[in-house]
């Protein structure tokens, strides 16, 4: 049985100003009604007798992964809570033990949660293969058919023919320069290196502990100590985090004897950069790419999204224009991979932009920053059908909460009652309080906080349904 992986720890640091460390693109409706994560798991709908879909993930992103997973009804999927991220091959080694636990024919398909892929079923066609060439003992890898002369990626060689869609691989080459690039792709011998495989989980394992015997022993004794919580698995820190950091590609794939690829020419784009995304964007008639409210004069070639205000732009060429409420990216196109740099220098001097958006999202729900300054901050908050705030207390803050839709059950000290929309309370400082909402529609309120201190770690809990 073919049980899929799906990678969804990363960053996504070059999507900067949208992408953060709470809410990373792989999480963001980049280009549509999904996220990337979310068209993952609908790629995996017509791939035919499926296990159980296990998610690797930040610890941080828990409710953001279990949320939209919920919102793609997909049921019974296990997800798996790094402490630390150890690069790909830990994630794929402790993949691979849990699917052996549950299934010992178990296959596994890794993918990444952000990638995009244009025609699925050329995509289920080489997957068909792969499982094929897995069923062999061969540890499958995916090439990309190259579509330009790209130096941003990894590339493989093709091999001899295993089968009539499969070959060996005969190397693996790092990021080439753009002369060897063209040569690649003029030779029809080199594929990008896609970072998707396919493997039997038991002959995975075996060839691990051949090639990387090291990263098995850390994660069999992470495994034997995974810890339940509500509907996650929390690997545990200690030995995680003593697991050697490597991808999969280093430990495996370039050292193994079974190293296969299959041919992947399904519109691959793994949404790397800015330029990335333009590239899969419908575009005007100049070749610029618009999202939110934009006007544009003699402009091409561009890529402007705005987020929270009017964005005007004359004669702009081979540019990036990315605003959101707090930061505006402007790049030339040419640069775009220069935005990660632009990140780290971020993080020393300006943390915040780089760790959360204004928009925030909470196991119950999520809210805006609408306002904030010395003494005040405004809220828009957002609970869920179902959500409940934590039980909790402020020490240096009052709040007033505004219903402005739906209707909220409010316990604040000691008293129980519930207010619709138009209707308001005040929250004492030092008060024990909660907003639930058991309705099926959503509430939403108006949050207003006056204190001397407004920060997040303002919040005593004494109870908690999501365990926080």
């Amino acid at each position: 049985m073919l049980h899929p992986v799906i990678l969804a720890g990363g960053v996504g640091a070059r999507l900067w100003p949208l992408s953060r460390a709470a809410m990373p693109k792989q999480f963001i409706e980049l280009n549509g009604s999904r996220s990337l994560f979310q068209r993952a798991l609908v790629r995996l709908d017509s791939l035919p007798g499926l296990g159980r879909i296990r998610v690797l993930g930040n610890s941080e992103h828990r409710f953001l992964i279990a949320e939209q997973l919920r919102q793609q009804k997909v049921e019974g999927s296990e997800i798996l809570l790094e402490p630390v991220g150890r690069n790909t091959a830990p994630a794929v080694t402790m993949a691979a033990l849990s699917a052996v636990g549950e299934d010992k024919d178990a296959q596994i398909l890794v993918l990444a949660a952000d990638h995009n892929i244009a025609n699925v079923s050329a995509f289920e066609q080489a997957v068909a293969a792969a499982i094929e060439l897995a069923s062999e003992k061969f540890m499958v890898t995916f090439g990309i058919v190259p579509g330009r002369p790209e130096t941003g990626y990894g590339y493989l060689k093709k091999g001899a023919p295993l089968s009539a869609q499969g070959f060996r691989v005969d190397k693996f080459v790092e990021k080439p320069n753009l002369e060897k690039a063209v040569a690649y792709l003029a030779s029809g011998e080199y594929f990008w290196n896609s970072g998707m495989f396919l493997f039997s989980a038991v002959e995975l394992l075996k060839e691990m502990e051949v090639y990387a015997p090291d990263i098995v022993r850390q994660c069999r004794m992470a495994s034997d100590r995974i810890s339940p919580d509500l509907d996650f698995l929390r690997i545990p820190d200690i030995e995680f985090a003593a697991c050697r950091s490597e991808s999969i590609d280093y430990a495996l794939m370039e050292k193994t004897s079974r190293a296969a690829m299959v041919p992947l020419d399904a519109g691959w784009n793994d949404l790397g950069s800015w330029q990335s995304l333009w590239e899969i964007s419908q575009k005007d008639n100049y070749g610029n790419v618009v999202a939110g409210q934009v006007e544009m004069i003699d402009c091409r070639q561009s890529y402007i999204h705005a987020e929270s205000r009017m964005v005007a732009a004359i004669g702009l060429e081979n540019v990036t224009v990315v605003e959101t409420d707090d930061a505006v990216l402007v790049a030339s196109n040419d640069e775009l991979q220069r935005v990660k740099q632009l990140v780290e220098r971020l993080r020393e001097r300006a943390p915040q932009l780089t760790e959360t958006a204004s928009l925030v999202h909470r196991p119950w729900g999520f809210y805006w920053t609408l306002a904030s300054d010395c003494g005040f901050q405004v809220k828009h908050i957002t609970v869920l059908p179902g959500g409940a705030l934590s039980l909790q207390r402020h020490a240096h803050r009052s709040e007033h909460w505004t219903i402005i839709k739906g209707a909220g059950e409010i316990h604040c000290a000691g008293k129980d009652f519930v207010l619709s929309a138009n209707q308001s309370t005040y929250i004492p400082k030092g008060a024990v309080h909660r907003l639930s909402n058991p309705g099926l529609e959503t509430v939403e309120l108006i949050e207003v906080q006056l204190g001397d201190y407004l920060g997040e770690d303002d919040i005593e809990r004494f109870d908690d349904i999501y365990g926080r």
